[in-house]
């Protein structure tokens, strides 16, 4: 199996929204985005899959120098033989991949959250990040797309967090600010205990307001000039925001379930972005 094949396998086997407008990419570009996101998948299920902490700290500091050798021209990982080509072509920033990196150590360092301050700071390793490295694959030509990127990706983490409270409180983990809970007077054992109840919904309400305020607000920020280059990004916020709405119109049931959209409910999401230009 080539490097590339290798991450191919691993985006499509992820079921992400993401892997829906990769299709849509010429070959090169797509290839560079695959590696992206396989790296990002490598990483991440290093945390939520090593039950040794300890064991995850070492494979992450693996990570770590193998980003740097990566840019040494010493990469051995399938992940980084077929990221290393598209370094010097797109721009990609070892900074970027190492705070990738850092946002997933913050997951074995905290578990919760005391505001959104300190929620947006996460928020920004693990996707905004993600998102500034996936538009200069894309393709950018005006500066202020890198911007945009940025607050998409805190949209997407936003809208990724309100769809798994349930799922990450099963995990031992809340990423639903501590004060904002204070605030709607629901209690962490609410949630680890998946108690539905009306002051539950007027708090996640008011979480959806704000990612649904981070969509409108990354919009706004997208140049006119590279708003076909960054289709890929737009789909993934229709598909995205889909998401979100569902959950709006269900009621915030997302305590017991995941709601998520099928494949082909996806796949015409991201055409009719597409053809939209």
């Amino acid at each position: 199996m080539s490097p590339d094949d290798y991450c191919q396998q691993k985006t499509a086997q992820s079921g992400s929204s993401f892997y829906y407008s990769f299709l849509f990419l010429p070959p090169e570009r797509r290839r560079a985005i695959t590696a992206l996101y396989a790296f990002c998948r490598e990483v991440d299920d290093t945390v939520d899959e090593c039950t040794d902490e300890s064991i995850a700290r070492i494979k992450l500091a693996w990570w770590r120098k193998e980003i740097s050798n990566m840019y040494a021209g010493q990469q051995t990982h399938p992940v980084t033989q077929a990221l290393q080509p598209h370094i010097a072509p797109y721009q990609l920033k070892e900074e970027h991949l190492q705070a990738i990196i850092d946002g997933m150590e913050m997951d074995l360092n905290q578990t919760r959250y005391l505001d959104y301050a300190a929620l947006s700071k996460y928020c920004w390793h693990v996707a905004s990040v993600v998102g500034i490295l996936s538009a200069s694959i894309f393709g950018v030509t005006n500066p202020q797309t890198l911007q945009f990127a940025e607050k998409l990706g805190l949209a997407f983490q936003l809208t990724n967090i309100i769809r798994d409270v349930g799922e990450d409180a099963r995990k031992g983990r809340i990423y639903l600010p501590i004060n904002e809970l204070q605030q709607f007077n629901v209690t962490a054992a609410d949630i680890i205990n998946s108690k539905h109840s009306e002051k539950f919904e007027k708090l996640m309400a008011f979480q959806t307001a704000r990612a649904q305020q981070a969509y409108d607000e990354a919009f706004a920020l997208l140049p006119k000039e590279d708003r076909r280059a960054q289709r890929p990004g737009l789909m993934m916020a229709a598909i995205y925001r889909t998401v979100l709405n569902e959950i709006e119109a269900d009621g915030y049931h997302v305590l017991n379930q995941r709601i998520s959209l099928t494949p082909i409910r996806k796949l015409w999401l991201a055409w009719k972005t597409y053809i939209r230009g």
